[in-house]
C-alpha cells in the first residue's frame, strides 16, 4: 500500500485536501454553536462529497455536489420522522437501499447521489437523531457541503489530466437484464436480511450490519467482486477493531487527541481507497471508534458488536449475490477485457501510423485510457487471482491477462516509436486476444 505508485502525488494531495475540507466542515457547525451530533453530520457529509463525487469534469463535479442536498435532505427528514416507528423505518431504509443502487444506471452522478441518500439515513441511526434536531442537521449538512466545495473548487482545485473513470459494463437489455437492476434487488435482499439479523443481535446498533451489506455492493459489478470485497471488509474491520481497542478506548473521548486521530483516519481513507479496500475499511473502523468515544458510548463490547455486525452484513451480501439474480464474474470480466483490448488495438494503430510518417498520430492518449481500463480489469479479476480461489487454470489465465496488459501499458508509456516496439506491441495484442477468446495460456518462456 505504501509503495503503490502515485503519479503526480495525486493521492497524497487529494488526501491532504480531504482532511482540510472535512476539518472545515466540522468546524463551521461548531463555531455556529451547533451540537456535536451536527458537527459529526457535517463532517460525514463533507467526506462523502469529497469521496464519492467523481465526475469527469470540474463543472460536472460542481453540479453533482450541488445536487447532494436534493438527495440527502428528504431522506434525512424521513429517517428522523420514522425513528420511533421501527417497521416503517426499516421498510423505508430498504427502499432507500434499492433506489440508491438503482440510481447507478445514471453513471457516477447517480452513484454519488445514491450513496449520499443512503448515508443520510444511516447517520440518523448512528446518532439517534430526532425530528427536533432536523433544523440543525440541515444547517450542518448544508454548511459542510459549502465548506467542502469551497476547499475543493476554489482554494485547492486538483485536476487529473486523464480520461474519466470508465463506467462499468452493463448487461444488454432492459428490466432484470440490466446489471444495475439486478444489483438493486440483490442489495435490497441483502440489506433486509442484514437488518433482521442485526436487530436480533442489537436493538440499538443493528445498522452496522445493513451498512456493511450496502458498502460491499458499492463499485462492484459481479458476484466474484462482491464476495472478495466482503472478505476484505471483514478483514479490515477485524484489524480496525484491534487498533480501536489500543487507540480509541484509552482516550475515553478526549477531544483534542480524538480529533487529531480522526483527521489521520480521514487521510487514511482517501490515501488507501484506490489501492487497498482492507486498509480503507481499517481507517473507517478506527474513525468510527473515535467518534463513539467522542459521543461517550465507546467500550470494548461495542467494538466486538461492530465486528459481529460486519460479519453478518458480509454474509448476507454473499448469500444475496449467489442466490438472487447473480451477475456472473465471467461476463463482467470479459466485458472489461474487451474494452482494454480495444484500447491496445487503438494504441497499436496509432504507433503504426506514427512510424508510417503521420506525426499527429500518438499512442500516448490511448495509453492513458488503457491504464484506467487495466486498473478496472485488475479489480474484476481479483476474485480469480485471490489466494483462496481453488480453480488453478482460471487463476493462471487471469494472471497472464494482467501480465500482458501491464506489458502493453509499459510498451505504450515507453513511447519507443520503432519497428521493434511495434512488433512487440502487436505480439502482446495477439496474445491478449487469444486469451480473451479462451485459448489456453502459454508459459512465460513460450510467450518470450
Amino acid at each position: 500500500m505504501f509503495t503503490a505508485p502515485d503519479p503526480g502525488h495525486f493521492r497524497l494531495r487529494n488526501s491532504i485536501r480531504a482532511v482540510i475540507g472535512v476539518g472545515a466542515a466540522v468546524a463551521v457547525p461548531k463555531l455556529c454553536g451547533l451540537s456535536l451530533a451536527a458537527s459529526i453530520t457535517g463532517g460525514l457529509a463533507a467526506l462523502l462529497a469529497l469521496f464519492t463525487v467523481t465526475d469527469g469534469t470540474v463543472r460536472a463535479q460542481r453540479i453533482t455536489t450541488a445536487l447532494l442536498p436534493v438527495a440527502g435532505f428528504p431522506v434525512l427528514a424521513l429517517a428522523t420522522v420514522l425513528h420511533g416507528v421501527p417497521l416503517a423505518r426499516d421498510a423505508a431504509f430498504v427502499a432507500v437501499v434499492f433506489c440508491g443502487v438503482y440510481a447507478r444506471r445514471w453513471g457516477v452522478r447517480g452513484n454519488a447521489l445514491g450513496i449520499f441518500a443512503f448515508m443520510s439515513f444511516f447517520v440518523t441511526q448512528f446518532l439517534g437523531a430526532l425530528p427536533t434536531q432536523l433544523p440543525e442537521l440541515y444547517a450542518a449538512m448544508g454548511s459542510a457541503l459549502l465548506a467542502a466545495g469551497t476547499v475543493r473548487f476554489l482554494l485547492w482545485p486538483i485536476e487529473r489530466h486523464v480520461p474519466p473513470v470508465p463506467a462499468p459494463p452493463a448487461l444488454p437489455g432492459t428490466g432484470l437484464a440490466r446489471s444495475t437492476t439486478r444489483q438493486a434487488f440483490q442489495a435490497a435482499v441483502a440489506c433486509s436480511l442484514a437488518l433482521s439479523v442485526g436487530q436480533l443481535l442489537s436493538e440499538d446498533r443493528w445498522y452496522w450490519a445493513i451498512g456493511t451489506a450496502w458498502w460491499i455492493f458499492v463499485n462492484t459489478a459481479s458476484r466474484g467482486e462482491t464476495l472478495v470485497r466482503g472478505f476484505r471488509r471483514v478483514l479490515g474491520t477485524m484489524i480496525g477493531v484491534v487498533v480501536g481497542l489500543v487507540v480509541a478506548v484509552p482516550l475515553h473521548g478526549a477531544l483534542v487527541p480524538s480529533a487529531v486521530l480522526v483527521a489521520v483516519c480521514v487521510f487514511g481513507i482517501f490515501y488507501t481507497a484506490a489501492v487497498s479496500y482492507s486498509w480503507m475499511v481499517l481507517a473507517v473502523t478506527v474513525m468510527a471508534s473515535l467518534l463513539y468515544g467522542l459521543l461517550g458510548v465507546l467500550d470494548i463490547s461495542l467494538l466486538v458488536l461492530r465486528l459481529v455486525e460486519t460479519g453478518v452484513g458480509a454474509l448476507c451480501a454473499a448469500l444475496a449475490v449467489v442466490l438472487v439474480l447473480p451477475v456472473t464474474t465471467h461476463a463482467t470480466n470479459d466485458a472489461w477485457i474487451q474494452r482494454a483490448l480495444q484500447c491496445v488495438h487503438a494504441a497499436t494503430a496509432a504507433a503504426a501510423a506514427r512510424l508510417a510518417g503521420d506525426m499527429e498520430a500518438d499512442p500516448a492518449p490511448h495509453g492513458a485510457e488503457l491504464e484506467l481500463f487495466v486498473g478496472r480489469v485488475k479489480v474484476a479479476l481479483a476474485p480469480l487471482v485471490h489466494p483462496l480461489n481453488p480453480f488453478h487454470v482460471r487463476k493462471a489465465r487471469a494472471r497472464q491477462v494482467i501480465e500482458l496488459l501491464d506489458d502493453c501499458v509499459g510498451e505504450v508509456r515507453g513511447r519507443r516509436h520503432s519497428g521493434a516496439s511495434l512488433v512487440h506491441l502487436r505480439d502482446l495484442e495477439k496474445s491478449l486476444s487469444d486469451l480473451a477468446v479462451g485459448t489456453p495460456p502459454r508459459s512465460p518462456s513460450a510467450r518470450a
